[in-house]
């Protein structure tokens, strides 16, 4: 807890003035959250708990310690307190591309490094910094997000604004966030995403098989195979607008083909959607209209989990020796760590 607050302290004297209320949201809002939080042992005995709840944070006593003991993730304080912080989600991340790119405008910090968005504990404070990037002709996507690592500086509690998740998805999201603190590379969003995402897929899968229904197997097949199939979509789109953003053309003809690109992807997923017998779960990403800023958010969670999985099954499942060859991989300098893992070139001001 001193080692996480004095990090906190030193960013807010390094970092300039424009930054300066950025950080200070962020820091008062985890330490809201640490105020909030007890043991979930206590929440557990607490006579008042909701038996609904009570029972929701025994399973999270299952699921965590099912993490550590067969999963090898740290066995330490994460997700062992809860808090109910009375709202939806705990940040909303905003992510930023330039009109003519599917490069995220990356937000750098003296510890975390250099990430793909920038995360608020405030809504309205949020929407603020979309509004202003996008009135300076930027791509903007925001979205609630339930949950976030500290990567092992505070001990992250569960929250309510996960808790009543189903059980393979709530053990999903624990899992993601517990492998943020095996493996961080400083100014590599997609590696972290993407193997924290193959860590808890690979995870939710060996928590099924060992204490799943077939019905939650069969369900959680079902959910994966759509998600799958969505990323799959994204990210070919993302890779086709790529190639045309670096043609030649003047800035009205590359509007042009962007729209046509977009109004093709939106075609495509509501043929998605009739091939699921019309399943809408995915509706909210295209709410707003898809945008470069959208493709980057998923492209940051899914471009490099193949390669992660790939590692997985050359490894003979064993998971600890998986870790252990990952750190390898982060060791390396970024376009040799791209180059092991078969994704995009990271660009130069990526680099760290």
């Amino acid at each position: 807890m001193r080692r996480a607050l004095a990090l906190a302290a030193l960013a807010l004297v390094v970092s300039g003035c424009g930054t300066l209320a950025y950080y200070a949201q962020a820091v008062g809002g985890h330490l809201e959250l640490m105020r909030l939080s007890v043991p979930i042992d206590e929440a557990v005995h607490e006579p008042k708990t909701p038996e609904a709840l009570r029972e929701r944070l025994e399973q999270v006593v299952a699921i965590r310690d099912f993490a550590s003991r067969e999963l090898k993730l740290p066995d330490n304080g994460s997700f062992r307190r809860y808090a109910d912080i009375g709202r939806p989600y705990v940040i909303w991340n905003v992510f930023v591309t330039p009109e003519f790119s599917v490069k995220p405008v990356e937000s750098c910090f003296p510890f975390a490094g250099c990430v793909a968005y920038r995360g608020y504990y405030s809504e309205d404070a949020a929407r603020r910094y979309a509004d202003d990037m996008a009135a300076q002709g930027y791509d903007v996507y925001s979205g609630g997000v339930p949950a976030y690592s500290t990567l092992g500086y505070f001990d992250d509690p569960v929250l309510s604004t996960f808790i009543r998740y189903p059980d393979a998805e709530l053990a999903r999201l624990i899992f993601h966030e517990l492998a943020h603190q095996v493996v961080y590379v400083r100014n590599d969003t997609m590696f972290n995403e993407s193997f924290a995402v193959s860590v808890e897929e690979e995870g939710v899968r060996r928590w099924l098989a060992a204490h799943g229904t077939p019905a939650q197997r069969a369900a959680y097949e079902a959910a994966a195979e759509r998600r799958r199939q969505v990323f799959a979509l994204v990210l070919e789109y993302r890779n086709r607008l790529d190639a045309f953003y670096r043609g030649s053309g003047a800035a009205e003809e590359k509007r042009a083909g962007k729209a046509r690109l977009f109004q093709e992807m939106r075609e495509d997923y509501e043929a998605l959607k009739r091939s699921w017998g019309g399943f809408s779960g995915y509706d909210r990403l295209f709410a707003r209209g898809p945008n470069n800023a959208l493709l980057a958010s998923i492209a940051a969670y899914t471009e490099l989990v193949p390669a992660f999985h790939a590692m997985i099954v050359a490894d003979g499942g064993d998971l600890e020796r998986f870790y252990a060859d990952v750190r390898k991989i982060a060791d390396l300098p970024p376009g040799e760590r791209r180059a092991r893992l078969g994704g995009p070139p990271i660009s130069a001001d990526a680099a760290g």
